[in-house]
């Protein structure tokens, strides 16, 4: 078979996590990638049973037990989580084929929490509920709006002035917002932006709505290029997610900006996309919602709308992107990835890309 055809050094040249295991199910070898991936030297993997390595359910050790069948046929393992003693999950579909006596496993990673995205069948629902929020949300935003107007005329200058314009530049957002859920509109045209400037102006928000309750932390790559977005829309989308970290309990919440090359949101490969991660060491999304949270209406809290996730989801695909999560208690990472313009068509980086911003552990201070 395949494990004893190529020896370990042709499987290293291979970017696909390996690992093989002899009869008694023990891991024989494994090529670097799968090494790397689940982040452990290669020599500790050796001689660990290989179903030792997942750390929900039980679909490995069963598919271990049918690898004695005469059939050659591969078995596919959807979902599959893989951690090398208590590590950091990894997630993967797989494939189990009889090897040299054994089995060899050959990992898909998929990063987050894998799945179908139930929300692909549901835009008239997302859609008829957004327009339901609207209506409700237009006469709210109306009085919001001329408070801030008339509190702008008292503030001047300073700290409290600049807290009311923020009040009034969210409520002009918002409003804009439930003008175009009611009366649709073709979509803005993008332009280029410095992603930080976005997550700057979320963390402003998380600020206000959670003082010192929640300490905010940049990490950020200073070296990204501009993307090409709609900043308003993004800066909806991300609010939702840090919004929903605060109210999951969270006590810590990270911006982290990462660039990731060849990246592959859906069916494209994308030369360059950007990697923005939203942790948070809150109480986790709920065992039972796992497969629903970017519904409409779905919501882990009695008095939540449902509709946070759904939106930004939304807006990831508006920038050809894709928003996906992993969670447990105490840990959960919602990733959106957007890709980057081709280089030969991106402007050039911002001049004060880094000027303001930086690969900083230090809290947001108000």
């Amino acid at each position: 078979m395949l494990a004893a055809a190529l020896p370990t050094a042709d499987f290293d040249a291979l970017a696909t996590p390996l690992v093989w295991t002899g009869a008694d199910g023990r891991i024989r070898d494994c090529n670097l990638a799968f090494a790397r991936w689940l982040g452990v030297g290669r020599r500790r993997l050796l001689e660990q049973p290989l179903a030792a390595l997942e750390v929900e359910g039980e679909t490995l050790r069963q598919a271990l037990g049918q690898s004695g069948d005469e059939s050659d046929t591969p078995l596919r393992l959807r979902r599959l989580a893989l951690a090398f003693l208590g590590g950091e999950p990894r997630f993967a579909d797989a494939w189990v084929t009889r090897a040299a006596g054994g089995v060899l496993l050959e990992a898909h990673p998929v990063d987050e929490f894998p799945g179908a995205d139930p929300t692909l069948a549901m835009p008239l629902a997302l859609s008829a509920a957004l327009r339901g929020l609207a209506h409700e949300l237009r006469n709210p935003l109306a009085g919001l709006k001329g408070a801030a107007q008339l509190l702008a005329r008292r503030a001047g200058d300073g700290e409290t002035g600049e807290l009311v314009a923020l009040v009034g530049s969210e409520v002009g957002r918002l409003s804009a917002l439930v003008d175009q859920l009611l009366s649709p509109q073709a979509p803005q045209p993008h332009r280029p932006l410095n992603i930080h400037g976005v997550l700057e102006q979320v963390l402003r928000l998380a600020e206000a709505d959670a003082g010192w309750a929640v300490r905010m932390v940049r990490d950020y790559d200073p070296s990204l290029p501009e993307l090409s977005g709609d900043a308003d829309r993004l800066t909806q989308a991300i609010w939702n997610l840090v919004r929903n970290a605060i109210q999951a309990g969270a006590a810590n919440v990270t911006l982290r900006t990462r660039a990731a090359l060849a990246a592959r949101i859906g069916d494209e490969v994308h030369a360059m996309a950007l990697r923005l991660e939203v942790v948070d060491d809150g109480r986790g999304v709920p065992g039972d919602l796992v497969e629903q949270i970017f519904l409409p209406l779905v919501s882990g809290r009695p008095d939540g709308s449902g509709l946070g996730l759904a939106l930004a989801q939304q807006v990831a695909r508006e920038h050809r992107g894709a928003l996906v999560y992993r969670s447990r208690p105490g840990h959960t990472v919602f990733t959106l990835q957007l890709p980057f313009p081709p280089l030969d068509a991106a402007p050039a980086p911002s001049a004060d890309a880094s000027a303001d911003v930086g690969a900083s552990e230090d809290p947001a201070s108000p």
